[in-house]
This record gives structure tokens, C-alpha cells and sequence, in this order.
């Protein structure tokens, strides 16, 4: 909003021309979306305790956890709130790719809402059906890849698969990519879902993976740095880095009143709309493999709940003490808190390796 209220200035004052770079303005949407965080953070906290929307604990979980009943969940709100309002602040409104992360984002955000209302609210322990999350997940992430597909120039190539460490992409089946897309939306959606389980770890290792797509996507988007680093352009997609770096600081303004010991959580509001906004980011940067490098500790925890569930199934035996895999460290004697420091220690190299591979082509 704020690039086409004030750069048009620049004709009278040169200070204005700042306002035309993508790197100035995802400087001031990380620190407009942490300290919108901060503001909002405390009234929203007293709200949802108001409200009595506290967290119900699983009796066959850690027995630490077990204080951790009655904190106020839903916090996802909190970081709807930052990083729509920082992103509308600070992003080109003119931008398709900047309306495709929003899109996603909101949607994914409202089917979490939408569980946790009726978990929480409604007082329907189960919240909404597996199915119908399901269901609702693969909905809107087949509207936010028929929407991609439609607004590409002609001749854009869409379906083209790019693989860390190969400087040819792969072109595929319209279909058959379009298929793919969905799986990437879906299970990066669940992925950090299924880590939101200690305090400060999701949203500790989403801040990471953002800031790992604010580097990302302006390469991608910068045709002489990409052509250099001999990787895809996208054309207008560096503005996308502003939409990254205003989920950066959303995240650590959540993280402030979600470290341990959290006031309070973010429910599946905010661990489903991270988990589709970084799909989506993946997509639209035709970065699609790599995602699975940037957020592995995502790929990790929702790997040891298949295995653990399929071990079970066929042998009758766990492979972990408990499945997601934060939950079987804390269960062989790691302290939470270095738990979560250690995830996120993990976060931070996958996410310089992963940056990394731009080079090694």
C-alpha cells in the first residue's frame, strides 16, 4: 500500500525512491510484523483467557506437559494479524504472486480457525473431522494451483521442476505437476502442524525457513544474481521476499510470548497457514524439492509419525518412544528447553545448506 501511496512522490523528493526497493521494504515489514505482534500480543493473550480457550493435554504425552492445560491457544490469530497487515503495509498490491501467498496463506489459516473454534469454542474435543481438514487443505490447494496456472503469461514455464544441484529443470505433465503442487501445499500444511508440540518450536523453526525464503525468493526474482547463480528467473517474484520477511518477524514476535514457558499457543490457526504459506512460497519460487531441505525438520517430524504408525500397524512395535519425534526425545530424559534449542540449532544448518545448493550447480 504504501509503495503505491508514496513512491509516486519520488518525482518531487528523492527520499521517496526508497520505497521502490524490494530490500527496504522487507526490512521495515519484518519490523512492522514483530512489533505489531508486540502491541497486539498482550490483549489478545488476556482475550483468548477470557475466553477460556485454554489447550487441552494428552494424558499418555510427557507428564511435564500436563501443566502446560489451560493455556490460551489460538495465538495463530496473532500471526494472521501481523502478517497481513505488515504484508497489505509494505508489499505492490499490483504484484500477482503477492495476492497468490496471501490467498494461500488466509486459507489455510481459516481451516485451522475453523478447528480450533470448534474445538475450543464449541467445546467439540475432536475439533472438525480428519477428513473434512483434509478435505478442506486439498480443496484450497487445488484453487491456489488452477489459480497459478491462470495467471502466467502465456508461455511461462509453469510446470518445470527444478532439482538442487542440477542447472537443467524438469518439465512435466501439467497434470502431473499440478498433482505434485497439491501434495507440496498439503503436507507442508500438516508438516508443522505436527511439530507444534513444545513451546517456541514451530514457530522458532518457521522463522528460520522464512528467512531462508527471503533469501530465496529474491534470488529467484533478481534476473542478474539468478543468472549468475545459473538458476530459473522469475519475473516480479522478488516481491514475494516481502511477504517472507513480514512471516519473519510475525514469527519472532509470536515466538516472544510462545517461548518456554508459552503464554500462550498457536493452535492449528497458525501452524497450517505456516506450513501453506511456505508451500505456497515453495511454488511460486519453483522450489518445490528444496523446500524439503529448508523445512526438514518439518519433513523429519512428519516422517517419524508415518513410521511410528506404520511399525505399529505391521509389526506391532513402536520405533520411537512416542511419535511426533520432539515428544521420544522428552521421553528419554532431554529437558524440553533443549529440545527446542537443539530443533532449532538443526533448523539453522538446513536452512544454510539449503541456501547453499544456489551455488553448487
Amino acid at each position: 500500500m504504501l509503495y503505491h501511496l508514496l513512491y509516486p512522490l519520488a518525482a518531487h523528493h528523492s527520499l521517496f525512491n526508497l520505497f521502490r526497493y524490494v530490500t527496504v521494504r522487507a526490512v521495515w515489514a519484518a519490523l512492522s510484523a514483530f512489533l505489531l505482534s508486540l502491541g497486539l500480543g498482550p490483549a489478545l493473550i488476556a482475550f483468548l483467557t477470557h475466553l477460556k480457550v485454554g489447550q487441552t493435554i494428552r494424558s499418555d504425552g510427557p507428564q511435564t506437559h500436563l501443566k502446560k492445560a489451560g493455556t490460551p491457544t489460538m495465538g495463530g490469530v496473532l500471526i494472521a494479524a501481523a502478517f497481513l497487515a505488515s504484508s497489505l503495509l509494505w508489499a505492490r498490491l499490483d504484484n500477482r504472486f503477492v495476492w497468490l501467498g496471501l490467498g494461500a496463506f488466509t486459507w489455510f489459516a481459516a481451516v485451522g480457525f475453523l478447528d480450533d473454534y470448534t474445538k475450543l469454542v464449541l467445546k467439540n474435543t475432536k475439533g472438525i473431522s480428519a477428513r473434512t481438514k483434509m478435505a478442506l487443505q486439498i480443496a484450497g490447494s487445488l484453487a491456489f494451483v488452477l489459480a497459478y496456472y491462470r495467471v502466467q503469461p502465456a508461455g511461462a514455464p509453469t510446470a518445470l521442476l527444478n532439482i538442487p544441484f542440477l542447472k537443467t529443470p524438469v518439465a512435466l505433465p501439467a497434470l502431473l505437476y499440478g498433482t505434485f503442487a497439491v501434495v507440496v501445499l498439503v503436507g507442508s500444511s500438516n508438516g508443522v502442524n505436527l511439530t507444534d508440540g513444545l513451546d517456541g518450536l514451530a514457530i522458532g523453526t518457521s522463522a528460520f525457513v522464512a528467512l531462508a525464503f527471503v533469501i530465496i525468493t529474491y534470488l529467484v526474482g533478481h534476473a542478474r544474481l539468478s543468472a549468475y547463480l545459473l538458476i530459473p528467473h522469475v519475473p516480479d517474484l522478488g516481491e514475494v521476499a516481502v511477504l517472507c520477511s513480514a512471516m519473519l518477524g510475525a514469527c519472532l514476535g509470536f515466538l516472544w510470548f510462545n517461548a518456554h514457558p508459552a503464554q500462550v499457543f498457536m493452535g492449528d490457526t497458525g501452524s497450517l497457514a505456516l506450513g501453506g504459506f511456505f508451500g505456497a512460497v515453495a511454488i511460486l519460487a519453483k522450489q518445490e524439492i528444496l523446500l524439503a531441505l529448508v523445512g526438514a525438520v518439518f519433513v523429519l517430524e512428519a516422517l517419524s509419525v508415518i513410521v511410528q504408525v506404520a511399525s505399529f500397524k505391521m509389526r506391532g512395535k513402536r520405533v520411537f518412544a512416542m511419535a511426533p519425534l520432539h515428544h521420544h526425545f522428552e521421553l528419554q530424559g532431554v529437558p524440553e528447553s533443549k529440545v527446542i534449542v537443539r530443533f532449532w540449532i538443526v533448523a539453522a544448518l538446513f536452512m544454510l545448506a539449503a541456501v547453499s545448493t544456489f551455488k553448487l550447480r
